[in-house]
């Protein structure tokens, strides 16, 4: 099986890295980054592109762009994870329509596309009979996308609450814990490399929100936008509010929750006891399934890394090849 991989980043390193580890029959046949490309039918060589890569900064030619690999490459599937702004979607979304268009299946962890444009590229997926697949864009490393397409298949999803976004969930351990101040705990997530420069995306639940529309459409395909999402940061919590929370054994996590039949798709912080499964530690992201015969499911897990969230995407990988590319 043939794969091109687009982006480069801490996630495109991660996946080439393990790609070339483990003996999956998976060859790399195209790779770009912002500013080079390599193409190479014959297959590429994974560790002697990463070391060029980490002394120049370019992974092959200057000559090479994106768009080349994506529209000439010899791929059975995209891997397209280039650094891509969730809100517009771009430029993952050209990348994906265009793979899309040449028959060839896609594999994103990019946010953006599937918030936005979702009913368009899964359509587009379905007319040219390829896959588009997504896991990696909720919660990381936890299989979410599989277990509600394999292992809850047949059950009502009646709704889901999830912590979504390790930096806030970070900050308010933190708080909770050592009694810090908000503006402590975040230069502390930052110092970790947790939280950006601007950590607006995340502190003001923008990102827990994006990922709740894509759940909410691939469980309930009701169309909802990001502009649905009723959204409440953390950015304005005090110590206080937590040490409240504390005397009476609870404590504050930031959650995402959408319940269809109540019309409801919100990200706040809520207030737990801390015996509920939905407080988790540090960086960690769950999510609770309600459903009509397995009731209750609980997955818990690690919500970012280059390597775990190459865990889903090669997950992703594995079930195009099984389901497709060997068919063919």
């Amino acid at each position: 099986m043939k794969v091109a991989i687009i982006g480069l980043g801490s996630v495109g390193k991660g996946v080439a890295g393990m790609l070339a580890k483990k003996d999956l029959g998976i060859q790399v046949t195209g790779v770009a980054d912002s500013r080079s490309g390599v193409i190479s039918p014959a297959g590429i060589n994974i560790g002697e592109m990463l070391a060029h890569k980490q002394k120049s900064g370019l992974c092959g030619s200057t000559g090479i762009t994106a768009e080349d690999v994506v529209k000439k490459a010899d791929y059975d599937i995209l891997i397209e994870v280039s650094p891509t702004n969730a809100l517009s979607g771009e430029p993952a979304t050209g990348y994906i329509r265009a793979a899309l268009g040449r028959k060839k299946h896609v594999v994103t962890s990019n946010k953006g596309p599937i918030a936005l444009a979702f009913h368009d590229l899964r359509e587009l997926a379905r007319k040219n009979g390829v896959a588009l697949r997504y896991e990696a864009t909720v919660a990381g490393a936890i299989p979410i996308m599989h277990t509600l397409e394999h292992g809850l298949a047949g059950n009502e999803i009646i709704a889901l609450y999830g912590v979504l976004n390790g930096t806030c969930n970070f900050i308010l351990t933190r708080m909770a814990d050592e009694g810090l101040t908000y503006e402590q705990a975040l230069m502390e997530a930052r110092e970790m490399g947790y939280a950006e420069a601007d950590p607006t995306y995340d502190v003001q639940g923008i990102d827990a929100a994006i990922k709740l529309v894509i759940l909410a459409n691939t469980i309930w395909d009701n169309g909802v936008r990001l502009s649905d999402v009723d959204r409440t940061g953390i950015d304005l919590l005090t110590a206080d509010a937590l040490r409240l929370a504390e005397e009476e054994g609870c404590t504050i996590r930031l959650i995402a929750e959408a319940m269809p039949r109540k019309k409801l798709l919100r990200v706040s912080p809520r207030i737990l006891s801390k015996t509920h499964p939905l407080v988790v530690e540090g960086t960690l992201n769950a999510l609770t399934l309600e459903t009509d015969m397995a009731k209750e499911i609980t997955l818990i897990g690690r919500g970012a890394g280059s390597i775990e969230t190459a865990s889903a995407i090669i997950g992703d990988l594995l079930y195009i090849r099984d389901q497709y590319v060997q068919r063919t």
